[in-house]
């Protein structure tokens, strides 16, 4: 991938738009370091960066450690969780996927230090973006799924666990339900700072723009503790 792809599936049927994601991947694939891919044998522990996906700098306060490769969290609140997230594995220079989202904000993801070459963005996934999600696995260390207020069972769950411990592939799951998640992640905004202010350079009302968020932060869940933190 050259730039931040965007990949509209809505004119295609479904068998045409798994065909499409798969040879989508199987480009990617190559780019993508082996060690990384698949599960690693039990007798042999990886690395922590090679375990771990890279932690973000905002959260590095907030978080005791980062998500496991190839396991499901959950992420509800603020948005900038995830595009965090993106930014800090693409800026490591690993590839990501960002699904069901059609208004995700890429140039906050930039400001975060996002690389966009290593980003595809499917807006919309057509009917099952859980199996689109789950196709991107192939080739993406990290998928942003959004399910759009859907509720995924426990079996069909279990099955994209089982794919994404395999693939080496965290999945990060926003607006929805997803049983059996190993980490639940919440962040909302607790407030701003801002820059560009007036010529004393203090802030003026209605003048510059916000420069940081800040987060309080909860986690939970196996993979993470758990704990209530808050910070930037």
């Amino acid at each position: 991938m050259t730039a931040a792809t965007s990949l509209d599936l809505r004119r295609l049927n479904h068998t045409e738009q798994v065909e499409h994601l798969r040879k989508q991947m199987a480009t990617v694939g190559g780019k993508v370091g082996s060690g990384r891919r698949g599960a690693a044998p039990s007798a042999d522990l990886l690395p922590e960066s090679e375990s771990l996906l890279p932690l973000p700098e905002s959260l590095a306060g907030l978080l005791p450690t980062s998500l496991p490769r190839g396991t499901v969290a959950v992420a509800t609140g603020a948005r900038s969780l995830s595009l965090s997230m993106v930014a800090a594995v693409t800026a490591a220079g690993g590839h990501a996927a960002i699904v069901g989202q059609p208004d995700v904000g890429l140039l906050a993801a930039v400001e975060m230090g996002a690389d966009l070459s290593r980003l595809a963005v499917i807006p919309d996934p057509g009917a099952d973006p859980v199996e689109v999600a789950a196709v991107l696995m192939d080739g993406m260390d990290l998928v942003v799924l959004g399910l759009g207020g859907r509720s995924v069972t426990a079996g069909r769950a279990r099955a994209v666990v089982a794919r994404a411990r395999q693939k080496g592939c965290t999945l990060l799951v926003t607006d929805g339900e997803w049983q059996g998640a190993s980490a639940r992640l919440e962040a909302r905004v607790c407030g701003y700072e801002v820059s560009g202010a007036g010529r004393s350079g203090r802030p003026v009302p209605g003048c510059g723009r916000i420069s940081r968020v800040r987060l309080a932060m909860r986690a939970c869940g196996r993979s993470v503790g758990a704990l209530r933190a808050v910070g930037e």
